[in-house]
């Protein structure tokens, strides 16, 4: 009898912290009238009006002459955009950074190729269901670790499971170039001053050894080599290569090294150092995933404002470009995306084209954008209405959201935390 009360406490306090049940599938159409719409292409359409049913988008326009729709909301005043997607994000792979089993991010060893984020990837993260409320809809979830971290996929914010998320499975490799220059661990009384990294060189014959055997690999091979299978996508076009550099050197090496063997859909990761290479590549067509503004400088002698410089800088050459939400607190801190891209917008981007970073651009990079990206007739209906500007933490205030036509809770762990204590003190005792 003890037992049965210890498991009725577990499973009681499993459905306590567990997130909300999502959303039902959309029944009936709906139709949102005078607002401003943002349709992530770069346009803003005034006193227009967003339409669809059955989880796509089937009206985007003026509010005159309107087809008919089982629901009509009224939203003056109130500004309509598509759904915000992470890009390079660990959402749902670690839950408490202190609680070793609750992190898939990393596996041992170097190269992991065939590891997948989307078999890891937790639907009922905490972490994952307070995105939403600011608007972050979609994320490509990525592996970290290792010289080849493993396999991304394209998830959605609401499901019941890693299947019922998935967007678009496996969609691309997570290489890690080696570092031309590494700087010593002050904690451990080490020179942190700049130093030339002495294997370099041999970190790059190792990895060269191991991506020349993936591509000369037989399919047909038996036993199967996991990890050489999960590669060959990148040499025939159907899955892209995630270059993880920062340093110049790493940029023009590695870039230079996937063109050489073949492989055509890559696109650089962090990039801090790009702008020296503006033209390579611009020539090499090259996307770049920008690492946040809200960042330290790299180097003594780096411009402190260069971190929110560099989407301005990578745009005006004609690069496409996301935003990186990696480093420290990345996954809480992934829900300040659409911050990250006004913060960029404050120094040389017009404000439609940052929102282009979190919207298309991304879509487009992670080969999505038939489906999510933009407010466009026959997409998926993965959108929300703010009360004001999405990009400005002051007025992003998001009234309703949808994924796929699925009208979705913006009541998180946090939400239910304020109005908790919001009424702890009350002014009037």
């Amino acid at each position: 009898m003890r037992n049965l009360i210890t498991f009725l406490n577990i499973l009681l306090l499993a459905t306590a912290f567990g997130q909300q049940t999502p959303a039902s599938k959309q029944i009936k159409s709906v139709l949102f009238v005078n607002a401003t719409v943002h349709t992530g292409e770069g346009t803003v359409l005034y006193n227009s009006a967003v339409g669809f049913e059955n989880g796509k988008i089937t009206y985007v326009g003026d509010s005159l002459n309107l087809p008919a729709f089982d629901t009509v909301v009224d939203a003056t005043d109130k500004h309509i955009y598509p759904g915000f997607i992470a890009t390079n994000s660990t959402l749902g792979l670690v839950e408490v950074d202190a609680v070793r089993a609750t992190s898939d991010v990393d596996e041992l060893g170097d190269f992991l190729p065939h590891v997948r984020t989307a078999i890891a990837y937790d639907a009922e993260s905490k972490i994952v269901e307070s995105m939403r409320p600011n608007g972050v809809l979609s994320a490509q979830v990525t592996p970290r670790g290792g010289r080849i971290s493993g396999s991304s996929s394209v998830m959605q914010m609401d499901a019941w499971n890693w299947e019922d998320a998935i967007i678009k499975a496996d969609e691309g490799i997570h290489l890690n170039w080696p570092r031309p220059y590494t700087r010593g661990r002050y904690w451990l009384g080490e020179d942190p001053a700049l130093k030339v990294n002495k294997n370099y060189l041999s970190n790059i014959e190792k990895l060269k050894a191991f991506v020349e055997n993936a591509k000369v690999y037989d399919l047909k091979q038996n036993p199967a080599h996991l990890p050489y299978q999960a590669m060959k996508g990148l040499f025939n076009g159907t899955k892209t290569m995630y270059l993880h550099a920062t340093d110049e050197k790493q940029i023009v090496d590695g870039i230079s090294y996937l063109k050489e063997l073949g492989i055509d859909k890559i696109v650089l990761v962090g990039g801090n150092e790009s702008p020296e290479q503006l033209k390579f590549i611009k020539e090499a067509n090259i996307p770049v995933i920008v690492s946040r503004p809200h960042r330290l400088p790299d180097n003594e002698d780096e411009d402190p404002k260069q971190s929110f410089k560099l989407a301005s800088q990578l745009i005006q050459a004609g690069i496409l470009v996301s935003i990186d939400v990696s480093g420290r607190m990345e996954r809480m801190y992934t829900r300040n995306l659409p911050f990250y891209a006004g913060s960029f917008a404050a120094y040389g981007i017009d404000k439609e084209v940052a929102l282009q970073m979190i919207t298309l651009n991304p879509a487009k990079i992670l080969g999505v954008e038939k489906r999510i990206g933009s407010l466009s007739i026959g997409k998926d209906a993965t959108l929300f209405v703010s009360e004001g500007d999405a990009l400005d933490m002051r007025t992003n205030i998001i009234y309703k959201a949808y994924i796929g036509g699925r009208e979705i809770s913006l009541e998180t762990h946090q939400t239910e935390l304020w109005k908790r204590y919001s009424t702890k003190y009350n002014t009037t005792n």
